[in-house]
């Protein structure tokens, strides 16, 4: 959202106004310096002074290079040092004012901007004091000792009458208005902008159409909607809108077909490449937006956009290297005094310093507070990461998938159903949507929807479709196996599972559990037993029982009862009073004898067996007995 620049800036040159004779303002002849500067002890240093700075103003920059490289900062910086020198070339103060709303809107300073259009609505044009003015008018009611020295009348009639000489232009209500809309204040944004011009169309229409966007009022959007002409100016606002609500695809129809009718405007590549970006097509966004960085190689909105995107293709390291070398390296940047691109740093570099940095910036960049969930997510922190999550109003696909996530981690956590219908549902609207049901992100969150209702055949039909784009995501890996899996197809399932890099994912206890299952299932159960010994010390004496169990009775229910016999026997040690353990060894050393009788196993297997039954033979007689028959066979 632009604003008009003041009124007489296109017909004469803008450095005009450092560079005249002070004697031209139409305030009358200069009487001396501003009320807030330091009056001459004497006449003669007073013309002295007044040289000098004639001198000073004709040496300094010209306002109109600064304006016209839009930096703005450099800009307010002259006006703040000629608000302090007599006024020239009739330019009056209610000008430098609105040059200086100007300014800082388009740097960003919209708090000052907002403070100088309210002056001029208050018709205090003569700031004598701080940058926002409000010593104006109230020392113009100090009678000053010398006429000589004081610009401003002794009275506050007299000031009153020389402020409203010149009536504020009637558009600076809808510029207040777009300062109001900037700080996110919508209900002060739209009554400044009711009282601004009624035309037909226009910036009001615009400003209006957008705030009913904010606020959600969907009856006040269509209203403006229906408003907008086929002008330049309202079909990108009109874009803008559609790129708000996630439909990247018709903001990217506009932005195209306006860039067909103004091939010179270079800000509609730019436009163009965020919106393919979005759209997950980041060699696409990379191919345009290299147009818009050909012109301007030292924008820093274009090469952050380019780092995004080679991050997506790429990885971090690549991505901080783009920022790192046409950024700090080619204009001396420092990346960490800008927000946006501190943010993305983090993001870049796996969550370095993600606490430090994120949590200032959850309110003002919205990724932010994704990517703090995510961190948390990583770190375990489940319940954090919900207490961020829990207030969101999910808009975005992204929103809706990570609120689900969470949901369906802390109903896992917890036991809780309520959590896991929550996460059911929200991945459900995701993936049944008509724009994002033939994306990635899309197809994972019908997978994830299936996943939670146990449809594990929907559940690798979805996840299958994608598998091609997930070759380094461990998550996938993890998913794709537990469902292959679940749904007995354990050859593709340990092979999925055994993709998986993350050491940290290696040690959960589910993991173990369901690759040791497609191992023995699969007819390896010696590297089943080797997972389990692995394991003993780093999962947990809990954690390594269970996995004993599920070992025990997979490999018995198979037919793999050497290393059946084996974990029973570990059973038994861990928890003698439970007879369950001694049926099963007992069941399992029979069945090796067994295998070995028919000739399918060696007969130094049944020296493991034995050494397994004479453990507990001196107080059990049935396997005193079994010892004494797989003796008798073994001497034979």
């Amino acid at each position: 959202m632009m604003l008009a620049k003041p009124p007489g800036g296109s017909s004469k040159s803008l450095g005009k106004i450092l560079g005249q004779d002070r004697t031209k303002s139409s305030g009358g002849p200069a009487q001396g310096t501003y009320a807030g500067a330091h009056p001459s002890s004497n006449s003669g240093s007073t013309s002295t002074s007044t040289h000098t700075a004639n001198a000073n103003a004709s040496q300094l920059p010209n306002f109109e290079e600064y304006v016209r490289a839009r930096d703005y900062a450099g800009a307010l910086a002259i006006l703040e040092f000629t608000r302090r020198v007599e006024r020239v070339d009739g330019r009056t103060t209610l000008e430098r004012l609105l040059w200086r709303a100007y300014c800082a809107f388009h740097g960003g300073d919209y708090e000052l901007a907002l403070r100088t259009y309210e002056m001029i609505l208050r018709r205090e044009y003569f700031a004598c004091g701080g940058v926002d003015g409000s010593q104006g008018t109230a020392n113009t009611t100090t009678t000053t000792t010398s006429s000589s020295s004081s610009r401003f009348p002794a009275t506050t009639e007299g000031a009153a009458a020389v402020g409203h000489s010149e009536a504020p232009p009637a558009e600076v209500y809808l510029y207040l208005a777009c300062c109001h809309y900037y700080l996110q204040q919508y209900d002060d944004a739209e009554r400044a902008a009711l009282q601004g011009l009624q035309e037909e169309g226009g910036l009001r229409n615009r400003l209006l159409f957008h705030i009913a966007h904010r606020q959600g009022n969907e009856t006040k959007l269509l209203l403006y909607h229906q408003k907008l002409t086929e002008g330049v100016e309202d079909q990108l606002s009109l874009a803008a809108i559609h790129y708000s609500r996630s439909h990247f695809q018709e903001a990217t129809d506009i932005y195209k077909r306006l860039l067909l009718e103004h091939r010179d405007d270079l800000a509609l590549n730019m436009y163009v490449a965020i919106c393919y970006y979005k759209m997950d097509h980041y060699d696409v966004s990379l191919e345009i937006l290299a147009a818009y960085l050909q012109a301007l190689p030292g924008s820093w909105v274009g090469l952050n956009l380019k780092a995004c995107n080679t991050f997506r293709l790429y990885n971090g390291k690549a991505a901080e290297a783009i920022l790192v070398k046409g950024l700090v390296d080619g204009y001396g940047v420092d990346l960490q005094q800008h927000e946006l691109l501190k943010h993305n740093l983090v993001v870049f570099r796996g969550g370095e310093g993600a606490l430090t940095i994120l949590p200032p910036l959850v309110d003002v960049i919205p990724e932010a507070r994704l990517n703090l969930v995510i961190w948390y997510l990583r770190h375990d922190g489940v319940e954090e990461a919900f207490e961020l999550m829990k207030d969101l109003e999910p808009s975005t696909p992204q929103e809706y998938i990570l609120k689900g996530v969470v949901n369906a981690c802390l109903g896992q956590s917890l036991g809780s159903r309520e959590h896991l219908k929550m996460a059911q549902q929200l991945f459900q609207l995701v993936g049944a949507a008509a724009s994002e049901c033939d994306t990635i992100p899309g197809r994972q969150s019908m997978a994830s929807c299936f996943y939670l209702l146990k449809n594990f055949e929907d559940v690798n039909t979805y996840l299958s479709s994608v598998k091609t784009y997930m070759y380094h995501d461990d998550d996938f890996h993890w998913n794709y196996g537990i469902s292959l899996a679940a749904s007995g197809d354990f050859k593709a399932a340990e092979e999925s599972l055994l993709s998986v890099r993350s050491e940290r994912y290696k040690a959960e206890p589910a993991y173990l559990a369901w690759l040791c299952r497609c191992c023995v299932m699969n007819g390896n159960p010696h590297f089943a037993w080797e997972l389990y010994l692995q394991a003993d010390a780093a999962v947990g004496a809990a954690a390594t029982f269970v996995l004993l169990q599920l070992l025990a009775n997979d490999c018995y229910r198979m037919g793999h009862f050497l290393q059946a016999a084996k974990a029973f026997g570990v059973l038994e040690r861990l928890d003698p009073a439970d007879p369950d353990y001694w049926e099963g060894k007992r069941g399992a050393c029979a069945g090796v004898f067994q295998l070995c009788l028919a000739g399918k196993l060696p007969k130094e297997d049944l020296r493991e067996v034995m050494a397994l039954l004479g453990e507990g033979s001196a107080t059990n007689p049935q396997a005193e007995y079994m010892l004494r028959v797989l003796k008798k066979y073994a001497t034979e």
